[in-house]
């Protein structure tokens, strides 16, 4: 697909994609061989707390790739940041490592970084765990300032354990908190919002869902949509991935996903199970291509 031709898809769909071996020697081929109009990466070990510094040739290679490509890019944050822990230390690797992704993520010039909104452990207070977010993630938004810099997009969870948002409505508390800073952003999870009680496969269940969550944020708010089938029931509380269409969420509502007013311009990323070369990747890309094409 050309630029013209991807700036110009109503909603651009691609995928997360591997980067072991390098962001543009790995991420670039694999993004071009599944169909990718968008993608998303890891620049540090999603389960881990290192913060690597790029390697320059790779990163340079990268953003000109995705720049001539027309591919707008995401940065995923590693999983184990809580923002609401009651563990001072894992507090502050937090705040070091969602830092490391924002400012990686500027380098290679994404459009936003994801990070999921954690939970209120140790059995602390739901208030309690949004105030310390407040604390250590408003300095993290205010360093956002550069207009070359990346959003920080909230991913509400599945709602397991003490989750801090996961159904729209309580990213409310989550923007109130955090002054609805003009750099804050949402990347809804279908299979997280299925799994929290959102379910898109009712009827009406796509609309409702997107309109409780402008209510929630305000408008325009909505950046990213991470679009994963789900292999469990609504409201089950459990994160496991189906390919679209092979799940209980079926494809019906990731076309209305795509056709709704709410959702125009939002790139689509599938997190969905693959091989190594990305067979189920580019099945997952080319059918939501077909469904937004419809």
């Amino acid at each position: 697909m050309t630029t013209n031709e991807t700036q110009a898809a109503r909603n651009p769909v691609g995928s997360h994609v591997p980067v072991a071996g390098g962001l543009a020697a790995t991420g670039i081929s694999y993004a071009d061989r599944i169909g990718a109009e968008a993608l998303q990466v890891f620049v540090a070990n999603p389960r881990g707390w290192a913060t690597p510094a790029g390697n320059p040739e790779q990163d340079a290679a990268f953003r000109a790739a995705c720049a001539e490509r027309g591919l707008p890019v995401y940065v995923h944050a590693p999983y184990l940041i809580n923002f609401g822990s009651h563990t001072e230390e894992t507090a502050r690797k937090s705040v070091l490592s969602l830092r490391h992704s924002l400012r990686r993520g500027r380098v290679i010039g994404a459009l936003g970084v994801v990070v999921h909104t954690g939970a209120a452990t140790g059995g602390r207070e739901r208030a309690v765990a949004l105030a310390q977010a407040r604390s250590l993630m408003l300095p993290l938004l205010e360093e956002l300032r550069r207009e070359d810099g990346p959003q920080l997009l909230l991913e509400p969870t599945a709602g397991q354990g003490a989750s801090l948002c996961s159904q729209a409505h309580e990213l409310a508390a989550y923007f109130e908190v955090l002054e609805h800073h003009p750099k804050l952003g949402v990347c809804l999870d279908t299979c997280h919002v299925f799994a929290a009680g959102h379910d898109l496969a009712a009827p009406g269940g796509v609309d409702r869902t997107l309109r409780e969550l402008v209510a929630a944020t305000g408008p325009g708010r909505l950046r990213l949509i991470h679009a994963n089938d789900s292999k469990d029931v609504a409201g089950a509380h459990k994160d496991r991935h189906a390919n679209i269409g092979s799940g209980h969420i079926g494809q019906d509502p990731f076309a209305q996903l795509l056709a709704h007013p709410l959702t125009d311009g939002v790139p689509l990323v599938v997190e969905t199970p693959s091989d190594k070369k990305g067979t189920e990747h580019a099945a997952d890309v080319a059918l939501l291509k077909k469904l937004r094409d419809a």
